[in-house]
């Protein structure tokens, strides 16, 4: 059921609720537009929007331009009374940090303010990842290298950087469950794992013969150490034990078609997946054991989809609905929506997180 919707100004590519409490209808979209000519430029912006389901209202609080941002994420829920920050990852090569505050206009809600910025490298930030107590970022970079930048009193220091794949890296993550070890994947398919102890850090593993075409997302299982989800260009979604790493669990692995850009783990329900299929629109995914199974679909963008997010809503939670808001984007169009699934999400429960 579609909620609300609104068009960027730029080409839409990430999507991000704030999973904080007193904040969670707060909603982050970003945005990447090259700009051609005889001095070509890569532009962006970020996207502040307060979200309310019950009266199907998407009202803009407060737009920040940037240079061009190819990921954003929020930082993980932690100490009670600290605002909320959000870092970007960028075209220019920097990780840079905003602070979520009261806007001076009280009419207008909240507002970022840029608390520290850190030049990753002359190569384009590609994605960003938190570790789980928010002191560390992760990015991936066009040139094949892995950063681990700290974070340490709004002071951002790079720790490392090592070539870690041949070609672009479009996703980097860590392992919340073991935070010492890194996941990357790359444009040069192969999909690795770095142990941080006792640096520089050393390959874990690596699998470089089963993803087809680059991949593009990795996602940890916040209920189950061992499992860990790939996606890739080469449109297959892969679910891993990380304790066999030759082949996916399920050898099929799960066709969505598109390629698949981005997926997220429901922030309640660890059998499902939200999943933005670029040539292909949204797919929410039931995943039981190696087992998986498309449960409905998302058509409504008309461009390249590349952003999604769940919304962590208490009232799911506490099982007073059986819906969860989700926001997706999608690039050329510039569009984005605000959707209820029409499944009913409880009925593929296994684990609430």
């Amino acid at each position: 059921m579609d909620v609300a919707h609104c068009h960027l100004e730029g080409n839409a590519d990430a999507v991000e609720f704030c999973p904080h409490e007193s904040y969670r209808h707060v909603l982050a979209a970003s945005t990447y537009t090259l700009q051609e000519g005889d001095q070509p430029s890569r532009a962006g912006s970020i996207s502040l929007f307060d979200v309310d389901a019950d009266t199907s209202r998407l009202d803009l609080c407060h737009r920040v331009e940037t240079a061009g941002i190819f990921d954003i994420k929020w930082n993980p829920v932690g100490e009670c009374g600290v605002d909320p920050l959000l870092a970007q990852a960028d075209a220019d090569g920097y990780l840079r940090i905003h602070s979520l505050g009261c806007s001076a206009d009280e009419v207008k809600g909240w507002s970022l303010r840029e608390i520290g910025d850190e030049k990753i490298s002359s190569s384009m930030c590609l994605f960003l990842d938190w570790n789980p107590s928010a002191t560390a970022i992760t990015v991936g970079l066009s040139d094949g290298s892995v950063s681990i930048v700290s974070l340490a009193e709004s002071q951002l220091e790079t720790q490392e950087i090592w070539k870690a794949h041949d070609f672009e890296v479009w996703t980097t993550s860590f392992d919340i469950h073991r935070p010492q070890l890194v996941y990357t994947g790359s444009d040069d398919c192969k999909f690795k794992c770095w142990d941080l102890r006792d640096g520089p850090s050393k390959l874990a593993f690596q699998n470089s013969k089963v993803h087809t075409m680059g991949v593009t997302c990795i996602a940890k299982n916040p209920s189950d150490p061992n499992t860990v989800l790939t996606g890739s260009y080469d449109e297959y979604l892969r679910v891993w034990d990380v304790r066999s790493i030759s082949k996916p669990v399920n050898e099929m692995s799960t066709c969505l078609g598109g390629g698949v850009w981005r997926i997220k783990y429901h922030p309640f329900l660890s059998s499902l997946v939200l999943a933005a299929c670029m040539h292909n629109g949204f797919s929410i995914v039931n995943i039981n054991g190696g087992k998986t199974e498309v449960i409905e679909t998302y058509s409504k963008h008309e461009s390249l989809a590349y952003g999604a997010d769940w919304h962590r809503g208490v009232s799911f939670h506490e099982g007073k609905g059986n819906a969860t808001l989700v926001a997706t984007c999608s690039f050329y169009d510039r569009l984005l929506q605000i959707w209820m699934p029409e499944s009913d999400l409880k009925l593929h429960q296994d684990i609430v997180l």
